[in-house]
């Protein structure tokens, strides 16, 4: 895994503070909350991609995901600080594939890492269609540029686009 300094390369697409709703009998952070944390990231991640909702509701075209692994590295509390931070891996036509990373800045260590696979979709019809030429365009230069980081993305070797 990287390190958070490595992850922090990466622009954070959000920032939040665990609050105490979220802790658990066990006194961490629920896994319920981890998925909420990477839905939290998925408006900036549409935006990063040139993806809003005027679009969608005209096109009728979006984004659905098919698959993920979740890697759960360390605990987080109430009260940590936490960033959001999207690697793209590859696409094909109508996919793309990545890693959503959790990082704890308080405690300065990496909690959790989302392998995803996302899909484009006919929102009319409910099946996976092309993606966008904006979009592709956009996840080409995204995916050059973090291939470009220098250190090796997570995967799991049973997800790709």
């Amino acid at each position: 895994m990287p390190g958070v300094d490595e992850v922090e390369a990466l622009a954070p697409l959000a920032d939040v503070v665990v609050p105490p709703a979220w802790e658990d009998l066990n006194g961490h952070v629920n896994v319920m909350h981890y998925l909420e944390l990477s839905a939290l990231a998925t408006g900036p991640m549409l935006a990063e991609l040139g993806i809003d909702e005027a679009q969608v509701r005209r096109q009728r075209r979006g984004l659905f995901d098919i698959e993920h692994h979740i890697w759960y590295l360390h605990e987080l509390h109430v009260g940590d600080q936490v960033s959001l931070h999207v690697r793209y891996l590859a696409r094909s036509a109508k996919r793309f594939h990545g890693n959503l990373f959790i990082v704890n800045r308080t405690r300065r260590r990496l909690a959790s890492v989302f392998e995803f696979v996302t899909t484009g979709a006919d929102l009319d019809t409910r099946r996976a269609a092309a993606l966008p030429a904006q979009v592709i365009a956009r996840l080409d230069a995204l995916i050059a540029a973090h291939g470009r980081l220098g250190w090796p993305a997570p995967q799991s070797g049973v997800l790709a686009a």
